[in-house]
């Protein structure tokens, strides 16, 4: 039995290895509304939001969504979930202080990386990338 939820690791799968941060928003959703709507989850929705927002050139967006999903993951341990929350939580934060920033000194998106930390993670991961998800989405 899996420890992690098929949808956390669909997250994952998305942010990390497609980029797509619009289907993060999708998986987290549906498992933030299954789960009874952690703050943990919908901090970890509103960072992969912030970096969709930022790309498609809705700065103040990214600025909202970044600062919300921040000040939901300050109080985790920085090892949750079997990542390196603690990382995601200092590179979200250097990215919010490039787009307040961004009159001055504007950028191009970036992507960040969420770092797994846990083995069975890293499995579940693998094991995505051979079979990838199709989520119901796909018209």
């Amino acid at each position: 039995m899996d420890s992690y939820d098929r949808l956390y690791v669909a997250y994952l799968y998305y942010f990390n290895d497609q980029r797509d941060y619009f289907e993060c928003h999708e998986v987290m959703e549906e498992l933030w509304l299954e789960e009874g709507r952690s703050p943990l989850y919908q901090g970890l929705l509103q960072v992969a939001v912030g970096l969709y927002h930022h790309a498609n050139g809705n700065v103040s967006g990214s600025i909202k969504l970044f600062s919300a999903g921040l000040e939901k993951l300050a109080p985790y341990p920085a090892d949750s979930l079997g990542i390196n929350l603690g990382q995601l939580i200092q590179d979200s934060q250097a990215y919010l202080t490039k787009l307040l920033q961004f009159e001055i000194e504007p950028f191009a998106p970036y992507d960040l990386d969420i770092q797994i930390m846990d083995e069975e993670l890293e499995q579940l991961l693998l094991k995505i990338k051979l079979d990838p998800p199709q989520h119901e989405n796909s018209e």
